[in-house]
């Protein structure tokens, strides 16, 4: 039984670390980029788009479609960034310990 308190007792430690680690994400950006820096895109790290800039040489009535292409390509990237930094932060946590693909926490 000392056993299993035990690791309840870590997998509450980890549940606190989690929660605050959240929060600290939603204070850190990642940026996506395309078009050679023509659009650029900031989200937060729960996924969440903080900023837009579009280079003004971009708005031309013909070119709509491309600006439109352009924003998606730049959020997908941009997001792309927010879920590889928290995976990062998830390895920083569990200490490398491999957790199965799908897994949620806090618990």
């Amino acid at each position: 039984m000392k056993n299993l308190s035990q690791m309840m007792k870590k997998a509450q430690e980890m549940q606190t670390k989690m929660a605050e680690m959240q929060a600290e994400m939603e204070d850190q950006t990642v940026e996506g980029v395309a078009g050679a820096g023509l659009v650029k895109v900031t989200l937060n790290g729960k996924g969440d788009m903080k900023a837009l800039s579009i280079d003004p040489s971009l708005f031309s009535a013909e070119e709509k479609e491309v600006v439109e292409d352009l924003i998606m390509a730049a959020h997908t990237q941009a997001k792309a960034a927010a879920s590889d930094m928290m995976q990062k932060q998830m390895e920083d946590l569990t200490g490398g310990l491999p957790l199965p693909d799908g897994f949620k926490m806090p618990f």
